[in-house]
């Protein structure tokens, strides 16, 4: 059986850590996608205290070279390097992780009871469910039936 090749944002993934490591930086999400024409590879950084303008240039200068050596990307792409906004999306087990306690907002795919966008505060997740207290309840969604979850940082706090 033929081994599977991994996906374009993680071998981006395997070149950029090392280097925004070295910046004191920690990679929230790559995105590799197409808008009209144009192709992009988006790098959302982050850091305690936040990202400046600065840690963005320093990380597109450091792995613009090394990406371009690699020459894993047959079509041609512009470089983003950005903060995931005080609205990021929750992704992975380390987002859900760092984010509890935290409010946030997500939206199903489905409605649930005729609504399908929810807010409150994140207070468990596994691999299958993120559990949010609303005002009215606890309530348990399962991370397949989700849009998308997001930090919301105009929420205010319960």
């Amino acid at each position: 059986m033929a081994q599977k090749k991994p996906s374009t944002t993680a071998r981006a993934l395997e070149i950029i850590e090392p280097a925004a490591s070295e910046l004191g930086l920690e990679i929230w999400d790559i995105r590799f996608l197409k808008e009209g024409a144009d192709w992009y590879l988006r790098v959302f950084i982050d850091k305690p205290g936040g990202v400046s303008i600065d840690d963005c240039v320093n990380l597109s200068r450091a792995i613009d070279k090394p990406l371009d050596e690699a020459d894993f990307i047959t079509q041609s792409y512009i470089l983003e390097v950005s903060s995931p906004g005080v609205e990021r999306e929750l992704k992975t087990p380390r987002h859900f992780e760092r984010c509890l306690g935290e409010r946030v907002k997500l939206k199903t795919i489905r409605p649930v009871d005729g609504v399908r966008e929810f807010s409150g505060v994140l207070t468990d997740y596994d691999a299958s469910n993120i559990v949010v207290k609303t005002d009215s309840a606890d309530i348990v969604f399962n991370k397949k039936e989700l849009a998308y979850v997001r930090l919301d940082d105009f929420g205010g706090n319960e």
